[in-house]
């Protein structure tokens, strides 16, 4: 494996338990970008942010939550979850699988070959039995704009790693790396603007959950501004104030300028060019995650392009190991069937995301526009989850939507969709219905308790049925 990140980590594991010998290659952190720059760090510093925000909508205890946040306290807690940068504990966990861990850098070098230089220059060839697999992931992809590069611009790792918390922060794009930095940013007192190139905040998302977001970040003293795009960044020896200028002439000053404007896969210098693909590149794979036209290497987790998410990515990981000691033993894998071991549908019908702002935002499967671009004859069944008990209990002034894309040939659903306060651990429910694809007459014997936020899923059976 090359990146022991935790798709690494999972397909080193999954090999492992097949009775395959696993040798694992990291060049920085092992327990990777996850662990240390993105999900677990970004989630601890959401995470009092949004407590507050609905702390201040309970009557009892909104007078107590009126304050300014403990910051240093937000960050010590931060430092906490990513160990300190530090990963011993990821690699004690390595051992105890029986892999063996390669710090350096990777390398490919021929068919089933990998070239490891560690840190002192020394060099170890490893040659795999079986197959070798890409998990080296993505990394953030900064714009070529005049002057961006010189202005030391801050990407999701320094977002999510500062101690600081600049006066007035820049953020450029607004998918999820954007809207959740801002959310947290916001809360720990900058003043943020955001730019954003499209009409709205989250596109591949159903499009009411993008005006969501954006109310509640204006509502909480951002500025969103929408259909603006930068043309150059000025500032004097990449520290001090940032000048950003929008292709209109408009000038805005901040104190650091976050560059959330997408990711590029880890794979310039590994070696590709070595067996014929270009480096720097996605890796298409197929639903093993073996790459296309290649009987030994395998690509997985976002290098593939198919589902840039940890989970997702580990899902993968599950799939591509089992499939890999299937093909070691001779075994045939289970090709004909779309939800069987060795084949990562979810990539493709029922991917679920969290996306941790206020409101948070809970989704899994197509939206409306996908389904119908895919040929399917659909219909959105909306409800307000406002107007249910349990969302009325969670907070005052409870503000939320739910849609779900029923499938009108074989009335299962293709996908769900929740914005409001607490949705995300309501994701798992409608994730089991897409990938179950779960009769709708069914889902009418799965009773949701009262009074919860759940029961939404009574009042959307009940829309659709009219």
């Amino acid at each position: 494996m090359l990146g022991a990140g935790p798709v690494g980590e999972n397909v080193a594991d999954r090999v492992r338990a097949a009775g395959l010998s696993a040798a694992i290659v990291e060049r920085e952190l092992v327990g990777g970008e996850c662990s240390y720059w993105a999900c677990m760090p970004s989630k601890a510093l959401l995470r009092p942010v949004i407590a507050r925000a609905e702390a201040r909508s309970v009557p009892g205890l909104s007078q107590s939550a009126q304050g300014p946040l403990d910051v240093p306290a937000v960050f010590a807690r931060r430092d906490y979850f990513t160990s300190n940068w530090k990963d011993d504990g990821q690699v004690a966990w390595i051992d105890s699988i029986g892999a063996t861990l390669y710090r350096g850098h990777g390398r490919l070098d021929g068919k089933k070959r990998v070239t490891v230089t560690d840190a002192e220059g020394g060099e170890h060839v490893l040659t795999a039995r079986h197959a070798v697999a890409v998990c080296t992931g993505t990394t953030a992809l900064v714009p070529d704009l005049p002057g961006l590069a010189d202005a030391n611009p801050w990407t999701s790792r320094d977002a999510t790693s500062s101690s600081t918390v600049p006066g007035r922060l820049v953020v450029v794009g607004g998918g999820v790396v954007g809207v959740e930095m801002a959310t947290a940013y916001q809360g720990f007192g900058s003043s943020v603007t955001m730019l954003v190139r499209g009409d709205g905040l989250l596109p591949r998302m159903e499009p009411f959950v993008g005006e969501l977001v954006a109310d509640s970040l204006t509502e909480a003293g951002a500025s969103v501004r929408k259909g603006v795009s930068v043309a150059s960044v000025e500032r004097d020896g990449g520290t001090g104030p940032v000048t950003v200028v929008l292709d209109n002439g408009e000038r805005i000053e901040a104190d650091e300028i976050l560059c959330a404007t997408g990711r590029s896969p880890h794979t310039q210098d590994i070696g590709l060019d070595s067996i014929g693909l270009k480096p720097g590149s996605w890796l298409p794979v197929d639903d093993s995650c073996r790459v296309e036209g290649s009987d030994w290497l395998y690509a997985v987790g976002d290098v593939n392009h198919r589902a840039l998410l940890t989970h997702q990515g580990k899902y993968q990981a599950r799939i591509a190991g089992a499939a890999i000691g299937a093909r070691a033993r001779k075994v045939p894998l289970l090709e004909t069937d779309r939800w069987g071991a060795h084949a990562a549908t979810a990539d493709h019908d029922a991917i679920p995301q969290v996306v941790f702002t206020d409101p948070e935002v809970a989704a899994v499967g197509l939206t409306l526009k996908e389904a119908e671009a895919a040929g399917h004859r659909v219909r959105a069944v909306d409800y307000a989850m406002e107007n249910v008990s349990g969302a009325g209990l969670y907070a005052d002034g409870y503000r939320g939507r739910a849609r779900m894309i029923v499938d009108l040939d074989s009335e299962t659903l293709r996908g769900v969709t929740f914005v409001g306060p607490g949705v995300g651990e309501m994701l798992h429910s409608a994730t089991i219905a897409v990938a179950g694809e779960v009769p709708i007459n069914r889902l009418w014997h799965a009773v949701p308790s009262y009074p919860t936020i759940s029961e939404i899923w009574l009042r959307l059976l009940e829309t659709y049925r009219g």
